[in-house]
């Protein structure tokens, strides 16, 4: 987990539950259903061990955080001007999960929440590569002022942004806003980087 100063990373390829939607998350039935789909999938397959359908290699872990991916078809991505957003919700899964346990965790989720639009979950690799990331403490809204360090330290470590040339800006939510004070929130902003060719 990063400090509160930019650092320059590496990520590794990792798999996840995805699902994609767009506009602004608030007040928005696809993100609320997003969120319902990742964490009752994820569940699901923690729990399988309860019914003894666990998969080869099952170990006990805690299920990882919930994460977006945050991107804009054309212009610069505005972090005010949320209707033109796109999105992806993801949670990672552990390395014993596959594209078969997948879909028996959608078979078991759906049963039990048939209005669930199952369909809209993937199970996907995702590498990320070179990246700034730093951790941001306090509200949502209070983000651009940690995006300012990142892209002070992208200016000046002479790397270039990949936000507009199909990277994504990357959220990781490590507080439940439900459960915390706005001034305490912890969320991990990591953003795609490339090095310069030397001239």
């Amino acid at each position: 987990m990063p400090k509160d100063k930019p650092i320059l990373i590496e990520v590794p390829s990792m798999d996840f539950i995805m699902v994609d939607g767009c506009g602004d998350p608030n007040n928005n039935l696809g993100f609320e259903q997003a969120i319902e789909l990742l964490y009752g999938l994820s569940y699901a397959i923690k729990m399988s061990k309860m019914k003894g359908i666990q998969p080869e290699g099952y170990f006990e872990y805690v299920v990882p955080p919930l994460e977006g991916l945050w991107w804009i078809d054309e212009g610069g991505f505005s972090f005010e001007k949320r209707d033109n957003w796109k999105w992806t919700l993801m949670i990672r899964q552990p390395e014993f999960v596959n594209e078969e346990f997948f879909k028996l965790a959608c078979g078991l989720l759906i049963r039990k929440k048939p209005g669930l639009p199952i369909e809209k979950a993937r199970f996907e690799a995702f590498t990320e590569g070179l990246c700034v990331q730093i951790m941001h403490i306090g509200p949502y809204s209070t983000e651009p002022q940690s995006m300012k360090k990142i892209d002070d330290f992208i200016a000046q470590e002479g790397l270039r942004d990949r936000l507009g040339s199909g990277g994504k800006h990357h959220e990781i939510y490590l507080s439940d806003p439900r459960k915390s004070k706005p001034e305490s929130i912890k969320t991990v902003l990591r953003h795609p980087v490339q090095t310069l060719p030397i001239v």
